[in-house]
């Protein structure tokens, strides 16, 4: 018999409650973008900076069960919720568990890269041919890794982030429409990949 134990569910305990119809609302609290990149069916997008203003799209008539990648931002968001006085469960594992043990995902990008991800990749590769270039042709180039770091600092203070708006437009980062062929069978998807304001 599948286990969970307090304020966590394990994957074969949730598959349980799908298979007996437990209602119940999953809420993957990454970014908009890991969320299109791939999600767990039936699973709702609330952002992790976003779960306390948009608490009345959480139900409070059925258990939640929130997901992230890998269970760190679940348990933050599950503490959020808490001291609003909602009770959640954190999906052990996250999403990462999810796509190891071999269970269907929903992709809405054909990106296999988190933006994230692709942002920390760029940003590193500019700061090491800077300071390379800086140390073998020029001085001049030690600006490059000056600048990627204030960039850097503005994303962390703002939330803002121009790199990664720009990787966003890229075509592999373009969110596509989930289709009868992308959704395992039986399942149906209304996930909206814009933020609500």
């Amino acid at each position: 018999m599948a286990k969970s134990v307090a304020g966590m569910i394990g994957i074969e305990a949730w598959k349980d409650w799908q298979a007996k119809g437990q209602p119940a609302q999953l809420v993957d609290v990454r970014s908009v973008a890991e969320f299109a990149m791939a999600h767990l069916p039936s699973a709702a997008n609330i952002p992790l900076e976003q779960i306390e203003q948009r608490i009345g799209d959480i139900t409070a008539s059925t258990p939640v069960v929130l997901v992230c990648q890998a269970g760190t931002r679940a348990l933050m968001a599950q503490v959020r919720l808490a001291a609003r006085g909602r009770d959640s469960l954190v999906l052990e594992g996250g999403t990462d568990a999810w796509i190891k043990a071999g269970l269907p995902v929903v992709r809405l990008t054909t990106a296999r890269w988190a933006l994230e991800r692709q942002v920390r990749l760029i940003a590193g590769l500019l700061v090491a041919v800077g300071v390379l270039l800086g140390v073998v042709a020029s001085r001049w180039w030690l600006i490059v890794p000056g600048f990627v770091g204030c960039g850097l600092t503005f994303a962390g203070i703002t939330g803002f982030c121009p790199m990664g708006e720009v990787l966003a437009r890229l075509p592999w980062n373009r969110p596509r429409k989930a289709t009868a062929a992308t959704l395992p069978a039986g399942i149906s998807c209304s996930c909206q990949l814009k933020d609500r304001q």
